[in-house]
């Protein structure tokens, strides 16, 4: 009889699903994990990357998915441990982003419930409102089983991370591999995804054929798919307008000749315009203003197709025309070739020429800022001056609260997978371990993250990890020496009463350095692009410590319109 422990059986496991990478800080209890991996590992590529900070691991784990569209891998010890990582799931949760989070637990005799162990806690528990599933394994002869049905489990249907609590004992314990085999993905989970039922992807076909102009909303289910190439095709195609949301940024290039920047004005006025839209893998939340009027099409005038992978999904902010419930990609592969079998490609519609145009008037609206010398620098002429560096393909890690909002201006996507941002959670401090995991994804290719400086505090100290990694980023810091998008709130809202928003003048570029990466402040706005080239030269992951104008920084565009979005029904009069 052939033996391993749980704790191997795990590991075997994760090197089955091809896993590359598991993010966290190791601990006690879950020292027979990273010992396994020690010794395991190596047979497959897979490594254990500790990080400064639990938080920052599960950040880790999920910018991984993002950018490979595989499960991401994260893990915390018992207790402080788990609870850590917390605060990095929930920005997958919120993203639908498909993460397998690792807990170490207490012996299975001392929990559920506890009775005084230290650094007891309900691991379960605190999962459970930001995973889709969650199981303790309790015998170390379900450890194949269970790990096999948390990957199944993040994989299928809509996306999201799982939990797997791990007692010390059965991490420890041994199990008959025989009795409980190992298996590949594809003999215990479907790899294949399913396709909408055909009669309806033939009326969607119909509806989109006789459509007089129609536009294609993707959401972040068409990255995750891999579905962005059939959104263009059947755009082309049918002449469709694209307006994605702003989460699915990069599922067709920025500069499209059929693409609507996502939240501008033209892609606001085409999507009242449109007298069929086809959502897919969106859920019409506040950052798609619900799908409601004034800034979509009314109700019941408007026709809509949505698909999705998640049944739950269909229909959850507004009614539609018709629903396939299939996955993005093969769904709308069928779809394109059913809309071929009934027209040929179709003329495009004269409003379109006036929406580029509107789009026209909105980009140069903002080029006064996006030239200026002043001193200090204007945030647009920052966000400028990194957009034109960085190559088409690089990928770009977003951060903070107002920060985020002046580079949206400028900082177009090209591709997909290359932007990284916790959007409907609206997280700060992802933003460098995002890039961090990134450029170990990608290797061959430039990330770069621009963040403020109150999101970059959160987790500055993965600047070591990335030195240590051999991962090269580089972050620039939007330094306005304040919570920027806060304190605009407080000028706003409540007569300058400033409380809690001002940090003192501190040198991040120098933090860097003593992490043993390059750094260098910047206060002119000649000096951004010599500084990112040296940054790159360096060979190191870099901080560019961008000193912006703080007055102007505060008031970031759509500032007003954000602030009534997240205080609808505050009375905020004095």
């Amino acid at each position: 009889m052939t033996t391993m422990k749980g704790a191997e059986a795990l590991v075997r496991c994760l090197m089955e699903e091809g896993v590359r990478y598991v993010f966290g800080i190791p601990g006690d209890q879950c020292n027979p994990i990273t010992d396994a991996i020690y010794r395991l590992g190596g047979e497959a590529g897979l490594k254990f990357v500790t990080t400064r900070h639990e938080q920052a691991a599960a950040h880790m784990a999920d910018a991984w998915a993002r950018v490979t569209g595989e499960p991401g891998v994260c893990l915390g010890t018992v207790g402080p441990g788990v609870a850590d990582l917390v605060p990095g799931v929930y920005p997958a949760w919120a993203d639908s982003v498909p993460m397998v989070v690792l807990g170490a637990q207490t012996q299975s005799w001392r929990c559920y419930p506890e009775h005084g162990s230290m650094q007891a806690l309900d691991q379960i528990s605190l999962m459970t409102p930001i995973t889709k599933w969650r199981a303790l394994v309790n015998d170390v002869r379900r450890m194949p089983e269970l790990v096999q049905l948390a990957f199944r489990a993040t994989s299928s249907g809509r996306p999201a991370p799982v939990y797997l609590d791990l007692p010390n004992n059965v991490l420890c314990d041994k199990i008959d591999t025989e009795a409980c085999p190992i298996m590949s993905p594809q003999r215990y989970r479907a790899t294949t995804l399913s396709v909408a039922d055909s009669s309806l992807i033939d009326r969607a076909a119909e509806m989109l054929a006789n459509a007089q102009w129609p536009l294609i909303h993707p959401g972040g289910g068409v990255l995750r798919s891999g579905a962005w190439a059939e959104v263009v095709e059947l755009a082309e195609y049918l002449s469709a307008a694209v307006t994605t949301s702003l989460v699915a940024r990069g599922a067709i290039p920025e500069d499209h000749p059929l693409c609507l920047i996502p939240g501008a004005t033209a892609a606001f006025k085409a999507q009242a315009a449109a007298d069929v839209v086809l959502l897919v893998g969106g859920r019409l939340g506040e950052g798609d203003f619900w799908g409601r009027p004034p800034l979509w099409g009314e109700i019941n005038t408007q026709r809509w197709i949505q698909i999705d992978i998640e049944p739950q999904n269909i229909a959850l902010n507004r009614p539609v025309d018709l629903a396939l419930v299939g996955d993005a990609k093969s769904t709308l592969r069928a779809l394109l070739e059913a809309v071929k079998m009934r027209t040929g490609p179709k003329a495009e519609n004269p409003q379109f020429e006036d929406a580029r145009q509107a789009q026209k008037t909105w980009v140069n609206g903002w080029e006064e800022g996006a030239r200026s010398d002043k001193t200090p620098i204007h945030p647009l002429r920052l966000m400028r001056e990194v957009r034109q560096f960085f190559p088409r393909g690089a990928i770009y890690a977003q951060d903070g609260g107002n920060t985020p909002v002046w580079s949206f201006y400028q900082n177009r996507i090209y591709e997909p997978r290359t932007f990284l941002h916790a959007f409907d959670s609206g997280h700060l401090g992802s933003g460098v371990p995002y890039a961090v995991a990134a450029k170990l994804a990608r290797p061959d290719i430039a990330v770069y993250c621009i963040t403020g400086d109150g999101s970059f505090g959160f987790n500055a100290m993965e600047m070591e990890t990335a030195r240590r990694e051999n991962a090269p980023i580089i972050v620039i810091i939007t330094n306005d020496q304040a919570w920027g998008m806060i304190k605009a709130t407080q000028k706003l809202s409540y007569g300058e009463r400033y409380c809690g928003v001002d940090f003192t003048d501190a040198r991040y570029d120098k933090l860097a350095e003593a992490l043993g990466c390059y750094g260098e402040r910047v206060t002119e706005p000649a000096q951004i692009r010599p500084a990112l080239q040296r940054s790159v030269e360096s060979g190191l992951p870099a901080v560019l410590d961008v000193i912006v104008d703080a007055a102007v920084h505060l008031e970031a565009p759509d500032a007003v319109l954000l602030d009534s979005l997240w205080m609808e029904g505050c009375d905020m009069g004095s």
